[in-house]
């Protein structure tokens, strides 16, 4: 069941058991930009499956409501990945996308939808996705997905 705290602003998992220095080194820490991944989706039971499932997988992630409160957070610049649903009501996932790809910003940017369009995935691509899933988002693809960018985004 979902808890009302964790829609009010940024879900951080926080690894409790592990000691902060240990945190520190393997970057689990917020401020260490190679772990952590913005999950960006108006539907709080997505948000909540995907933050889950990354933390279970060993990445920080945060989650947003809406296109504009990930902006609005700062938290761009510490972001390794962005996860974005297409359909929201404001700022759609491609508008996300255009707006990143507008100020010169590298971050690599997941579209996912559940709805059917006449958009797939080379339609992203070529705007600048690094990648398209539909959902349920199939999540062996994602974490190797993720992966590759990490060690693209962190050579050591």
């Amino acid at each position: 069941m979902s808890r009302p705290e964790h829609l009010t602003g940024i879900h951080k998992i926080r690894f409790l058991w592990i000691t902060e220095e240990v945190q520190a080194r393997v970057g689990v820490e917020m401020n260490v930009q190679a772990h952590t991944i913005a999950v960006i989706d108006d539907d709080p039971r997505v948000l909540e499956s995907l933050v889950n499932f990354l933390a279970s997988c060993g990445y920080m992630a945060e989650s947003y409501l809406s296109a504009e409160q990930f902006l609005g957070s700062g938290a761009l610049s510490r972001c390794m990945c962005i996860i974005a649903d297409v359909e929201m009501r404001a700022m759609t996932g491609l508008g996300l996308l255009q707006h990143i790809r507008s100020s010169n910003c590298a971050v690599p940017v997941v579209i996912i939808t559940g709805k059917p369009s006449e958009h797939a995935e080379a339609f992203y691509r070529e705007r600048g996705a690094t990648g398209f899933f539909r959902k349920p988002v199939d999540g062996d693809a994602l974490v190797d997905l993720i992966g590759s960018v990490c060690n693209r985004s962190n050579p050591d």
